[in-house]
């Protein structure tokens, strides 16, 4: 099955000079024996099953939740297990390093009495925790989750496009879209070694056991803590709770107990040892943080500094979110690590900087600009795609709040194909690996998910933006 290319953009499956590249040779055998109209057919299978299944999410904007689904491609993204073992390396040492960098800004902050991050980045930013002054989490882990976002340019060319410390998401749509190529293409797994993904729920609950709180008594209780079934991700936050056996819950269904956070029951008032957050810090306690919220627990931050309870993630990680952050972890690797970064960064403008802003005003039309606080595609300029009354605008937006905001080149981002009317076209694609952290060590999901930009020549792949995901693979030695 032929497939057209773009230009000065790296084809993650065809070799420039022809043929196929080694991780797709025997998918690819497999696919010049395929119908193409049989294909289009299975593709149309696979949206029915993704709507049988309720795999949506909602989107905010001009129509408030409106439900989508989300486009799944059947053509999967290979990886080879030379590359992955490379790229896994990469992504231990950083999450190793934002965890280290994350307890000394709580604590002796060395990396600034080094001189190696300005004061002011930490003390006024927004998403710096004061409540976590001098408390380290159970286990010494801040982030348990981490989705490392990541773009490729060439052969073996890979950059770190952001840290997502937070609250990653997408980890249910990774397992479901294996879930499909499974139960579609079962040969294919004949054929191909691929490394399974399907331990995830296992792996993740176990992690999260191997942080309990000193207050636990025996099999940790874990609990997923939802906003509700108007969240973009509510679907995540049910699967991932029914997939580990752990109980879903709202800020309702809890309140502080004897000391401990603790669940209604038809028994009474049940402790939660571990609670798998995915509420905002500032929704999280409405007597330490939005007094209004009761999508939280009041008190919960009390009986946490109490040692009776894990917060995975830890409140506060989000400064590692921040995109000012980010354009310094190449020196908060070398600093907690003592090694070169082995996963480089995008070349970062921080607007805050006079020399930088006025480098970003003169050259917006070749720049993507992100918001620093920014996530989901939101609030983000992709300069050589937009207009001139876009450009202008978002001009003025970069001269009244200049820290808000930071600037990074367009890179020639890796192509791999889609399945189209047409036949196979390439379309540009990023990945989020999932990183488990726990006292025990450190897992990293052999994939990840793969998230597709579905329109011809776009870059941005996030979902709320009209980008679609598709199955990683990556192949056993």
């Amino acid at each position: 099955m032929c497939m057209s290319t773009e230009a000065n953009f790296f084809n993650e499956m065809l070799q420039s000079q022809g043929g196929t590249r080694e991780p797709y040779q025997a998918y690819a055998q497999w696919l010049d024996g395929e119908d193409p109209k049989q294909l289009l057919k299975k593709l149309t299978e696979a949206e029915s099953f993704f709507r049988r299944t309720g795999i949506t999410f909602n989107v905010y904007g001009q129509s408030e939740a409106t439900e989508r689904l989300i486009p799944f491609d059947i053509i999967p993204r290979i990886i080879s297990a030379r590359e992955w073992s490379s790229l896994s390396r990469g992504i231990e040492q950083r999450v190793r390093a934002i965890n280290a960098f994350l307890h000394d800004i709580y604590h002796r902050q060395e990396i600034i009495r080094a001189g190696r991050i300005p004061a002011d980045l930490i003390a006024h930013n927004e998403a710096f925790e004061p409540r976590m002054i001098g408390f380290t989490p159970p286990g010494g882990v801040y982030t348990h989750i981490v989705g490392t976002d990541l773009v490729c340019t060439g052969e073996g060319e890979f950059y770190v496009l952001e840290d997502n410390a937070r609250t990653p998401s997408g980890v249910s749509y990774m397992l479901e879209n294996r879930e499909t190529m499974l139960q579609m293409f079962p040969e294919l797994f004949t054929r191909n070694r691929v490394r399974r993904v399907s331990d995830y729920p296992d792996r993740l609950r176990q992690s999260l056991s191997a942080c309990a709180p000193p207050a636990c008594e025996g099999k940790p209780v874990i609990a997923v803590l939802t906003p509700g079934i108007y969240n973009s991700a509510y679907y995540e936050h049910s699967y991932l709770a029914d997939q580990m056996g752990a109980e879903l819950v709202e800020g309702h269904d809890l309140r502080v107990h004897e000391g401990r956070v603790a669940m209604r029951t038809t028994r009474g008032f049940k402790p939660i040892d571990v609670l798998y957050r995915r509420v905002d810090d500032n929704y999280l306690d409405p007597l330490s943080f939005e007094p209004s919220s009761t999508l939280g627990i009041p008190g919960i931050m009390d009986v946490y500094r109490a040692g009776g309870i894990t917060i995975a993630n830890a409140p506060g990680t989000g400064i590692a979110d921040d995109k000012a952050i980010y354009s310094y972890i190449p020196d908060i690797v070398e600093f907690y690590t003592g090694e070169k970064p082995i996963l480089n960064n995008v070349p970062t403008y921080r607007c805050s900087e006079p020399d930088s802003l006025a480098f970003v005003l003169d050259h917006l039309d070749e720049l993507v600009v992100k918001e620093v606080h920014g996530s989901g595609g939101y609030g983000m300029l992709v300069g050589p795609a937009a207009s001139k009354r876009e450009l202008a605008k978002f001009r003025q937006k970069l001269k009244a709040r200049p820290g808000a905001y930071i600037a990074q080149p367009t890179l020639a981002l890796s192509t791999v194909p889609i399945m189209t009317k047409q036949g196979l076209a390439p379309r540009h694609v990023d990945l989020r690996p999932y990183v488990l952290v726990s006292g025990q060590g450190i897992h990293i999901v052999p994939g990840g998910l793969t998230r597709v930009a579905l329109k011809k020549g776009s870059l941005v792949v996030n979902s709320s933006q009209g980008g679609g995901t598709k199955d990683t693979w990556v192949l056993e030695d």
